[in-house]
């Protein structure tokens, strides 16, 4: 199969192959990119009464879907502060709304057991490494605890953390079976999906489109650009408005009891610093995943293990005869304002991608309003209309992308050194 060697493709549920696209075919809608944005968008769009088709250049869920942390919560990876400046406090409410409502639409997928593999576990641990919490007492509501110290370490056994929240609505899931459900459900709802259909070229003009792969030419009234972190040059202005950022993640060894001896809840976990690592326990605690770390270009992976490592040691010593067993690193794509980039780009051309940093929720529903307006059933997508296809700066932006996370780095050791 066309994946990666993660520790989700090792654990994949089923292992089906879709075919490649071969001959001539026409549709309503051909969607190109078989990830989280590109799958919810064609299932709304196919239980709407749209002939949709799926083109997919390896195998679905092959880029950032497939590989990430696998959290589920509300939000975007632009923060409230960041998105009210740009908006207002009543329309980045209406945004926060629909972040939620994103939770709910992956919750939802996986609810009953009716995904093979899913892994659902509920509940996020967000936590801090100084010492300042009134800010975080005070967000304390029905579905978000506060946590002092006493109480993270009743869950915890680190001296690093001082204060949290418990998200009780968030939850974290092994993305990749998960979005081979979803796969699934696009098929029960009448589309088609083509693996190892890379589309090759295009005539995105005029009332009717078309696309060409190696082997085969698809005509539709509709195209939707929902390919990510490993967006090409089919259609520039995209490209040039996306920064593809690398995250890496490694998976442990199985050691259930020494796992226990650190980590007492099933809970996902991550500190709330600027350029802050994210892990959880997978198969009932006898694995460790942990992720972090944001690169530019290409890293080495063994070197960049060796740092996660680094983080995972100085919160727990206790792990460190934990061995990893595999790690892999995967490119989501970033806005300049790092809000998903969600519209039409011209008459009958769509696009949905850019959810780098938060992207299981706000996939969900991007893709959903994305078909909404495409069906004519609602006009919120233009809650993202001022979130444009900023210029990214191109090699230039991605030097900028990696000075500032170096920089937030810096900052971060700087406050929790105050």
């Amino acid at each position: 199969m066309r994946y990666p060697d993660t520790y989700y493709f090792r654990t994949l549920a089923e292992r089906r192959e879709r075919p490649a696209l071969k001959g001539r075919l026409a549709v309503d809608c051909a969607v190109v990119g078989g990830g989280f944005a590109g799958l919810f968008t064609a299932r709304a769009l196919a239980r709407g009464g749209m002939r949709v088709a799926v083109l997919e250049a390896e195998a679905v869920g092959f880029g950032a879907s497939g590989r990430n942390g696998g959290f589920v919560s509300d939000g975007f990876a632009a923060g409230d502060a960041s998105i009210r400046r740009r908006v207002g406090a009543a329309h980045a409410a209406a945004l926060q709304d629909l972040s939620a409502e994103g939770v709910e639409i992956m919750r939802a997928l996986v609810a009953g057991g009716q995904v093979p593999g899913a892994a659902k576990v509920d509940g996020l641990l967000r936590l801090r490494r100084f010492d300042r919490g009134a800010d975080l007492a005070a967000q304390a509501g029905p579905d978000l605890a506060y946590l002092d110290r006493a109480a993270i370490e009743k869950r915890l056994v680190s001296s690093r953390y001082r204060h949290g929240l418990e998200e009780r609505l968030a939850f974290h899931l092994h993305p990749l079976n998960v979005l081979r459900g979803l796969a699934a459900e696009v098929e029960r709802a009448g589309g088609v999906i083509h693996e190892a259909s890379r589309v090759t070229g295009c005539d995105l003009g005029g009332p009717v489109k078309h696309l060409t792969t190696a082997e085969g030419r698809i005509e539709a009234r509709a195209v939707v650009i929902a390919t990510g972190g490993y967006s090409g040059g089919l259609v520039p202005a995209l490209r040039r408005a996306m920064l593809p950022i690398a995250t890496y993640v490694m998976a442990s060894e199985p050691a259930p009891a020494l796992l226990a001896s650190a980590i007492r809840t099933p809970m996902g976990i991550g500190d709330d610093r600027r350029a802050g690592d994210y892990y959880r326990l997978v198969e009932g605690g006898a694995r460790l995943l942990w992720g972090g770390r944001i690169t530019t270009r290409a890293a080495d992976v063994p070197g960049i293990v060796r740092q996660l490592r680094a983080e995972m040691t100085g919160a727990y010593p206790q792990l460190a005869g934990l061995k990893t067993e595999v790690a892999w690193s995967g490119l989501m794509s970033y806005a300049r304002h790092r809000m998903p980039m969600v519209g039409r780009l011209g008459p009958g051309l769509w696009h949905c991608y850019g959810f780098g940093g938060h992207g299981l929720n706000t996939t969900a529903i991007g893709g959903t309003v994305l078909a909404e307006a495409m069906l004519g059933q609602s006009d919120r997508l233009a809650l993202f209309a001022p979130f444009g296809l900023d210029w990214a700066g191109g090699a230039a932006g991605l030097m900028a992308a990696q000075g500032t996370y170096w920089a937030l780095q810096v900052q971060d050791w700087w406050r929790e050194r105050r």
